[in-house]
């Protein structure tokens, strides 16, 4: 696996593989990789000829009150792992790289409605910032697919929306989140929790999987669902941030007849934001 800093480097390696035949598949990551990222360029290379894996903790897409300059920075660790999941090529600019202008001029790009709401909430700007980055990464590799997390749901439809509304010829491929035996969903953030917080992670994943059995149940009173839940999270020891029951195509708040609908949450542990989601198609057997 070779690692390249600059886009002229990178450019020059995805074209020798085309120029091979080969389809080029890509994971956009911020680094400090576990498992669930390792399964993302695993999933790529079972579609794709050469996968590209970048590493970049993007300042646009973080608040000024939140963890840019803590969060981990692990590269040697991380091209171990990727080289394990069969990654071919890793992209790590600098910040200077991405922006060589600066951000303050930066172009935006925005994707309305799916940004709304949920994390794009509690975190302005966090999805503008997230899509210009990832357009220009796109613009960068020219991917014909990506492998993106379903434990980010929300930034996962804003990026399927990105794409679509663009008109950018890419697949993109949504892996089943990666969860350690206890139900916590892997994040890179759960480092931050202390041992007695880490023991208490998974009563997210418990009342996720409860609501979930009870809408399999036939259960459509989602207000009080909703409301028992964040009481359940309350009591085990989280701030909850939000609790939700959305349409899983729009995202829009669920409606009885729904057939299609994913359970969303984000609560703080400590000072540890975390997030997590159960998809159900209620129509699978």
């Amino acid at each position: 696996m070779n690692t390249v800093k600059t886009v002229r480097e990178l450019r020059a390696a995805v074209a020798r593989a085309r120029s091979e035949g080969k389809r080029i598949g890509f994971v956009p990551t911020m680094g400090n990789l576990h498992s669930g990222h390792a399964a993302l360029v695993t999933k790529a290379a079972q579609r794709v000829d050469f996968v590209v894996a970048s590493i970049f903790v993007n300042p646009l897409q973080f608040g000024p009150s939140e963890d840019l300059d803590k969060y981990p920075r692990t590269l040697a660790a991380d091209q171990e792992k990727l080289l394990q999941a069969g990654c071919h090529l890793l992209f790590a600019p600098t910040v200077e790289e991405m922006y060589p202008d600066g951000m303050d001029g930066q172009t935006r790009v925005s994707v309305p409605q799916l940004s709304e709401g949920l994390c794009g909430a509690s975190r302005p700007g966090h999805f503008e910032g997230v899509a210009t980055v990832v357009s220009k990464l796109f613009n960068m590799v020219q991917p014909d697919l990506a492998v993106f997390g379903q434990k980010d749901f929300q930034q996962l439809a804003v990026i399927r929306a990105l794409v679509r509304d663009l008109n950018m010829p890419i697949q993109i491929i949504g892996e089943p989140t990666v969860r350690a035996d206890d139900g916590l969903a892997l994040s890179s953030r759960n480092g931050y929790l202390n041992e007695a917080q880490r023991d208490t992670a998974p009563a997210l994943y418990r009342v996720l999987s409860e609501m979930a059995e009870s809408i399999r149940q036939g259960q459509r009173d989602y207000p009080a669902m909703i409301a028992r839940g964040q009481a359940q999270l309350a009591t085990a020891g989280f701030r909850p941030d939000y609790l939700e029951i959305r349409h899983a195509l729009t995202l829009r708040p669920a409606a009885a007849e729904d057939r299609d609908v994913v359970i969303l949450a984000a609560a703080v542990l400590g000072a540890t934001r975390l997030i997590d989601n159960l998809h159900l198609n209620l129509d699978d057997k």
